[in-house]
């Protein structure tokens, strides 16, 4: 049952993240797309901001479809983790705990559901467990 749990928890977290990711890209889900992001980015100080828009985008995206189907599941964690600190600590902290108020509430709970992936790995029902991927 552990194999089934790494895969809810997976497919539930990559699919958060590249919804996330498609919204600062693309647009999508209302989002702001790379523009909307970018000027966000330089509104918080984050230098180069287009640069770093894309990078974030790009990181939730590219890493929530890689957590989803398991595949180099470590790298795409890291990714996700080092995103969802950037996000606490230049957005969220001043805010405090609670979501609802703005706070990094959220950004912690993912951030360790990566770090979960990132020590226990992918599980069986992956793509690095397919291909004989061990980390």
């Amino acid at each position: 049952m552990v194999d089934v749990g790494l895969l809810v928890l997976r497919v539930v977290l990559g699919v958060i993240f590249a919804a996330h990711g498609a919204q600062k890209l693309f647009g999508a889900f209302g989002g702001p797309g790379l523009k909307g992001t970018a000027g966000f980015h330089e509104q918080l100080g984050i230098k180069p901001p287009f640069a770093m828009a894309v990078l974030a985008g790009l990181a939730e995206f590219a890493g929530g479809i890689l957590v989803a189907v398991g595949f180099l599941t470590p790298l795409a964690a890291v990714a996700l983790i080092v995103t969802m600190a950037v996000a606490t600590f230049a957005v969220h902290i001043k805010n405090g705990f609670f979501s609802m108020n703005g706070g990094y509430e959220f950004n912690l709970a993912l951030g360790a559901m990566a770090l979960t992936l990132l020590l226990t790995g992918a599980g069986a029902y992956s793509l690095d467990a397919a291909a004989g991927i061990l980390w």
